[in-house]
């Protein structure tokens, strides 16, 4: 999820970090917000939400740092940052204790979904090799890049490996394989021929696809097969997404069929409920025009739809801003 950050979000997301402390909201308090990846579409968003709350709320100071998505669950469950992304299915999993998570993370509150929905995306060079992604993916020598261990992205490619009958070791032991890097690291090792595939989760419009559409090595987006779709949606409650063509016309010819999931702002439990309600109505305010110059992903936010995520239970804070909107009965 990459795209250009503005002076203003840079700002947010370096503030000066103090203790967290829990106060009236009156009394100005600081809030580690925990992202995604450093140029990534999550910590731009972060940064720019932040700009919109400490505007709207000048007690409410908040610092952005990097993350991943399924390291922040833990790290906000555990105190060490109190407000972050998620993502939906994998959150509701957080809660439960169950994989990829050791325990039940207790702490764990909500301000709802639907904030950015991310596609998933297999890349593959356009000159040679297979083109299906079964194919691709059990192909002796495979060279594939994706991202970091405490990603989404990769935990998804892992699940999808397993379903096939690979895995990141069997990629490495028949001689391919397996880079784990940020999206500057995987754009780059594309462009130059480290790795011939790339699999990431973005929001759409992905700015690192169109930097490598733009690249020159030329690429083509790759469909998700029913069998693999189905299984992530039955197995692990994935959303299912379709690409029309023109979204990134240098990657495809034809419409895409895709797995997808959406973006989840969590809170840790002992944030003060007025502090959360605060940051749930600057954000359903901000809902249209406001949140999408941030990055057009956020255009699909929608108060109903997110007040309505089950996954992980809402704050009572954000449930009273998601009832005094008109969102929440």
């Amino acid at each position: 999820m990459t795209i250009l950050t503005s002076r203003r979000a840079l700002i947010a997301g370096t503030a000066l970090a103090v203790p967290f402390i829990r106060t009236a909201a009156a009394a100005e308090q600081t809030l580690e917000w925990v992202a995604g990846s450093l140029g990534g579409g999550w910590y731009t968003m972060a940064a720019g939400l932040a700009t919109i709350i400490q505007e709207e709320n000048p007690e409410i100071r908040i610092r952005v740092v990097p993350g991943g998505g399924l390291a922040n669950a833990t790290r906000i469950n555990n105190g060490q940052s109190q407000i972050g992304w998620g993502i939906d299915a994998f959150a509701a999993n957080a809660v439960k204790g169950e994989e990829p998570y050791t325990f039940v993370h207790d702490k764990l509150r909500s301000l709802g979904t639907g904030y950015s929905p991310t596609d998933h995306y297999l890349l593959r060079k356009a000159d040679g090799g297979p083109t299906t992604m079964r194919e691709i993916l059990l192909q002796p020598g495979l060279k594939i890049g994706v991202p970091q261990r405490s990603s989404t992205d990769e935990m998804t490619l892992q699940r999808i490996l397993k379903f096939i009958g690979s895995s990141p070791d069997a990629i490495r032991s028949g001689g391919g394989r397996y880079l784990n890097g940020s999206y500057a690291d995987l754009t780059s090792a594309f462009v130059d021929g480290q790795v011939d595939y790339v699999y990431v989760a973005l929001a759409r419009p992905a700015a690192m696809l169109i930097e490598i559409a733009q690249g020159r090595r030329a690429g083509q987006l790759v469909a998700f097969p029913d069998d693999i779709r189905n299984h992530l949606s039955e197995r692990y409650s994935y959303a299912q997404s379709d690409l029309p063509v023109g979204v990134y016309p240098a990657l495809q010819t034809v419409p895409l069929k895709l797995t997808a999931m959406d973006s989840v702002v969590l809170v840790n439990s002992s944030i003060p409920d007025a502090t959360v309600q605060a940051i749930a109505k600057t954000l359903i305010g901000a809902k249209g025009a406001r949140m999408t110059a941030i990055h057009a992903s956020m255009a699909a936010f929608d108060p109903k739809a997110a007040a309505a995520y089950t996954g992980v239970p809402l704050h009572p804070g954000a449930a009273a801003a998601f009832r005094a909107a008109g969102a929440l009965a």
